[in-house]
């Protein structure tokens, strides 16, 4: 995947625009692009679900909090939050959180390889507000507990095997999840306004029973190096994890996360920033901050993060215009989808099908902005490969 440096990138009246220069050193910018240069398009009219989506593509709902899954007997959850997707023979899986508390959770649909549903069922259960988390390469799905003092349930998408709480991934607001097979390591975001950026390092590869929570170390600025330093005491208390270790890179309200080719992206919801950090020389910049392009841009509430083998990165938006964009390797920035009438909700979960095909997403509170109305989606279409 080619290294970006998207404070290069911007939106200007919905069209993506590209500037010439790095927006800190004010380099002379290029004019803004014309509407409908991203890489899908202009979007269209809404839908019959009320989502605005590029020419080629269409949309369908899945499953609706409170309401049986089609074709199964299983009522989806409320507050439905991050996601993933599994492939299973020649179907697949998809995964969801739900963000409540108490319960909380998670659950999965399945589907067969036309993409008809043939099962939804509980995969977590009397857990608290499981707000994000990520996939494993062995195929199971860490949900992680959005309150102070929260844990990580390493779960299984098939429900065969009962969830596990793993306490040596530390205790403390847990947000995202992202597995580096390279470096053999599991980096986490903690969504606290003077939050920090982790990584688990399991004792065996494979297994997270036992290992050593790691932050990462580094100044003040917006780029430079940074290093690792162990947390002494990972179950938080007394001293939150966050506080232990002298040095420890402050961001605010840590959400999305997203590993690929020695490249670490995840996102700050409290200052709209997407932080990029390149694992083969140990240094961190920003990749993305609508701040310096005085607010223009579309991307706002920056939330959960997905990429694609194409290189582009999904970042959903916590309200903003509710919608989805996508971030180029080659530095645009543009809306993908917008959902229309929800302005009370915020969109979650984004992941794609294995055969990268169909988006999964969800609008957390739907229509009626309450845990109770959320909705889950599939969008389909030509997706870059």
């Amino acid at each position: 995947m080619e290294r970006r440096n998207l404070l290069r990138a911007a939106v200007l009246g919905g069209s993506a625009a590209v500037f010439g220069g790095t927006l800190w050193r004010g380099a002379a910018y290029a004019a803004p692009a014309q509407p409908g240069t991203g890489p899908y398009g202009a979007l269209g009219s809404p839908d019959a679900n009320g989502i605005r989506l590029p020419s080629g593509f269409t949309s369908r709902v899945i499953a609706r909090s409170g309401q049986t899954v089609s074709g199964t007997s299983y009522t989806w959850h409320n507050a439905p939050d991050g996601g993933a997707c599994y492939a299973d023979g020649s179907g697949w899986i998809y995964v969801s959180n739900s963000e409540i508390n108490p319960s909380g959770g998670a659950s999965a649909v399945k589907f067969s390889s036309t993409g008809a549903i043939t099962a939804a069922y509980r995969i977590l259960s009397s857990t608290r507000q499981n707000c994000a988390g990520g996939k494993t390469p062995w195929n199971t799905w860490l949900s992680c507990e959005e309150v102070s003092l929260g844990y990580v349930y390493e779960t299984d998408p098939w429900g065969t095997n009962a969830a596990t709480r793993r306490d040596a991934m530390g205790r403390f607001k847990h947000e995202a999840a992202a597995a580096d097979p390279v470096r053999k390591v599991i980096y986490l975001t903690e969504d606290e306004t003077n939050g920090r950026f982790y990584r688990f390092v399991p004792t065996t590869w494979g297994n997270l029973s036992s290992g050593t929570l790691q932050v990462m170390v580094a100044g003040s600025a917006t780029s430079g190096s940074f290093a690792w330093a162990n947390v002494p005491d990972p179950d938080g208390s007394p001293t939150a994890t966050r506080s232990q270790v002298s040095g420890s890179k402050s961001f605010n309200g840590g959400e999305g996360c997203h590993y690929a080719d020695d490249t670490v992206w995840f996102t700050t919801k409290g200052d709209n920033r997407v932080w990029q950090l390149n694992l083969l020389n140990n240094t961190y910049e920003l990749a993305y901050d609508d701040s310096l392009v005085n607010g223009t841009a579309p991307l706002t509430g920056v939330d959960n993060i997905t990429g694609t083998s194409s290189g582009d990165l999904f970042v959903a938006e916590d309200g903003g215009n509710m919608e989805i964009c996508v971030i180029t390797p080659d530095d645009v920035v543009a809306t993908f989808l917008r959902i229309d009438g929800q302005s009370g909700s915020e969109i979650t979960g984004p992941a794609f099908s294995p055969d990268g095909t169909r988006l999964y997403f969800s609008s957390q509170r739907g229509t009626s902005g309450s845990s109770s109305g959320g909705i889950t989606y599939e969008v389909t279409g030509p997706f870059r490969a």
